[in-house]
C-alpha cells in the first residue's frame, strides 16, 4: 500500500491552468498532488551573443523555490548570491526538455526564457516544471504567431516529464515526498509525445535495481506521459 492510497500506476491529481499569469506571453500553474509550480514563458527579441547572425532561436529556463514552499523556510539564493548545484542542474534540464521538441531556425533570432517557481513541494518539482513548461512554451509560440512574429508554431511535438520508482518492493508511479524520501530507486522519465527518449534520470537509493525493474519503471512512466500530454491538450483545448 502507497503512503497516499494510490494505486501503482496512478497518478496524482493533475491540474493545470494556462494564461495563470497576467502578463507573460505564455504561462500555466501546474498542480502534482501539493506540489505546485507556476510556469511563465516570456519573449525576449534578442539571443544570447553566441548565437547572433545564425538565424536561430534559443529557449532556456531558470527554476526557482520560494522561501516557504517546503516545510522550513530557506533563504533565496539570491540573498545567498550564487545558485546551487541543485538549481543549476534542473534549470539546464527544463531547458533541454523544451529546445529537444522546438524548431529553433522556425523560431528567429529571439529567445524564449521560461520561469518555474515552485511555489509548494510535495516531489516531482522538476517533472511538474517540465509538463507545465511546455504548455507556457507554446501558449508564448501562439502569442509570437498571432503578433505575426512567425508564421507556424515551431514546435515538433509534446513533451513532458514524470517520475517513477521502487517503494515497498513495487514499481510505482509519480513519487510524492513521503514516497521519493524512502524509495529503494527513483527515476526521472523526460519522453516526448510520441514516446521519444528526451532524458532519464535513474538512482539506486538502496541497492542495484535490475533491467526488468528498469523496464517496469519505463513502462510506467511511458503510459503516465501519455496521460500528462492529453491533460496538456485538455488544458489547451487542442483534444
Amino acid at each position: 500500500m502507497r503512503p497516499s492510497g494510490r494505486a501503482p500506476d496512478e497518478l496524482r491529481q493533475v491540474g493545470m491552468e494556462p494564461g495563470f499569469s497576467k502578463h507573460a506571453e505564455g504561462s500555466c500553474l501546474i498542480r502534482f498532488g501539493d506540489t505546485h509550480v507556476l510556469c511563465t514563458a516570456s519573449v525576449i527579441d534578442s539571443v544570447p551573443p553566441w548565437m547572433r547572425n545564425t538565424g536561430r532561436g534559443w529557449v532556456t529556463a531558470e527554476y526557482g523555490m520560494l522561501p516557504r514552499s517546503t516545510n522550513q523556510r530557506t533563504d533565496r539564493e539570491a540573498a545567498r548570491g550564487r545558485q546551487s548545484g541543485r538549481t543549476q542542474e534542473i534549470q539546464r534540464l527544463i531547458g533541454r526538455s523544451l529546445r529537444a521538441v522546438t524548431d529553433l531556425e522556425a523560431v528567429g533570432e529571439r529567445q524564449i526564457r521560461v520561469d518555474c517557481d515552485v511555489l509548494q513541494a510535495d516531489g516531482g518539482t522538476r517533472t511538474a516544471a517540465i509538463t507545465g513548461s511546455w504548455v507556457a512554451l507554446r501558449q508564448a509560440f501562439q502569442w509570437m504567431r498571432d503578433q505575426g512574429l512567425i508564421e507556424r508554431l515551431p514546435l515538433t511535438d509534446h513533451v513532458a516529464a514524470i517520475s517513477c520508482g521502487l517503494h515497498g518492493g513495487a514499481a510505482v508511479l509519480d513519487l510524492d515526498y513521503a514516497e521519493d524520501s524512502t524509495a529503494q530507486a527513483d527515476a526521472n522519465f523526460v519522453l516526448t509525445g510520441a514516446g521519444g527518449v528526451v532524458e532519464i534520470q535513474g538512482t539506486a537509493e538502496d541497492h542495484p535495481f535490475t533491467r526488468d525493474e528498469f523496464n517496469a519503471l519505463l513502462d510506467l512512466a511511458e503510459a503516465g506521459i501519455e496521460q500528462l500530454v492529453h491533460l496538456q491538450k485538455r488544458a489547451l483545448g487542442l483534444d
